[in-house]
């Protein structure tokens, strides 16, 4: 029944993804060629603007479909990690299209050039309600599902910018103050700046394996120290594995005293770990006595390989600092 509810869901969801990509695809192509047409410079940095922002609407459709496709043995975790790579790529080509915007704007200040701001107007209105519609097909998804209201936010966003052209367009067909189209490209072009600035950021922080955003390690340990016989966690690590997948590992204490279901323990975890965090991708391990070194997350050391260590056989052994020997431990991954 739920897997039904889910596969429902996706289609829903999928069928209004496509209807807003259409949508700003066509403003794309109507903007691009406009600002070509009318010698706008705020319409051809509202194009990049919209381009910026197609791709993100590709990337939450693509996030879908990879999140459809199926593990193996050489791809443990599937081929949800493209959505992160795409994501850097786009934003480093978006970053470059800004600095190119800036620079002819810097050159239309010293040599102001005339536009047709009638036709840039009508261009930048067709754009405006594009992006309106398109917001209206992803608003009511858009509060309970992470992946649209990204979306939803960029196309807010087009909005906006439409609307600074608009202005602009208005302002120059009384005035004939054509500087003001180069002052209008360099405001989107630094909001192009930060956003795309802000991607490659994020995708950065999911390649180095970093704790996301919003969440706090401590945090999310008091939450799992809330379920009855859990007695302490360390060793926690938490990770993105692509923009919409949480995952965490850690060591699970329960006193040996305790006569409960540890199976009980890690599925009342994982419910609350998805409550709380959106946490769906766990590995716990429970043991019965405490580790010797728990202070913190647990340290990654480069260590020689099985077959560097046979040939100094004749060196002592010593276990690394900080590991758990002797634990009665259950793996589980949901």
């Amino acid at each position: 029944m739920h897997a039904h509810a889910d596969t429902h869901l996706d289609q829903s969801i999928t069928g209004r993804f496509k209807y807003a990509i259409i949508l700003t695809a066509v403003t794309l192509v109507a903007e691009l060629a406009g600002g070509l047409w009318t010698n706008s410079l705020a319409l051809l940095s509202d194009a990049a603007h919209v381009f910026l922002d197609l791709f993100a609407l590709l990337l939450s459709l693509g996030a879908i479909k990879l999140a459809s496709y199926p593990v193996s043995d050489t791809r443990t975790f599937g081929w949800h990690r493209m959505e992160v790579f795409a994501s850097f790529i786009n934003g480093s080509t978006v970053f470059l299209i800004a600095g190119i915007i800036c620079y002819e704007a810097v050159i239309r200040f010293v040599h102001p050039e005339e536009v047709k701001s009638l036709e840039m107007l009508i261009i930048a209105f067709i754009g405006l309600v594009m992006n309106l519609v398109s917001a209206g097909a992803l608003h009511s998804h858009s509060h309970d599902d992470l992946n649209v209201h990204s979306a939803f936010l960029h196309v807010i966003g087009d909005a906006a910018a439409s609307v600074g052209v608009i202005i602009g367009g208005i302002i120059m067909y009384f005035t004939n103050w054509y500087l003001l189209d180069a002052l209008i490209s360099v405001g989107i072009g630094f909001i192009i700046f930060w956003g795309s600035w802000r991607v490659m950021r994020e995708a950065v922080h999911i390649l180095l394996e970093g704790v996301p955003r919003g969440i706090e390690v401590e945090k999310v340990s008091a939450t799992i120290l809330e379920i009855e016989g859990v007695e302490e966690v360390h060793h926690v690590n938490i990770w993105t594995i692509c923009s919409h997948i949480l995952a965490l590992s850690g060591h699970v204490v329960v006193p040996p005293t305790f006569k409960g279901d540890h199976g009980g323990i890690l599925r009342r975890i994982e419910e609350r770990l998805f409550e709380r965090y959106h946490i769906s991708h766990t590995t716990l391990q429970l043991e019965t006595s405490r580790c010797t070194d728990i202070e913190g997350a647990k340290q990654f050391r480069h260590r020689p390989r099985a077959a560097s260590l046979a040939h100094a056989h004749a060196h002592p052994h010593h276990h690394p600092h900080g590991s758990c020997q002797g634990h009665h431990h259950h793996d589980h991954t949901h």
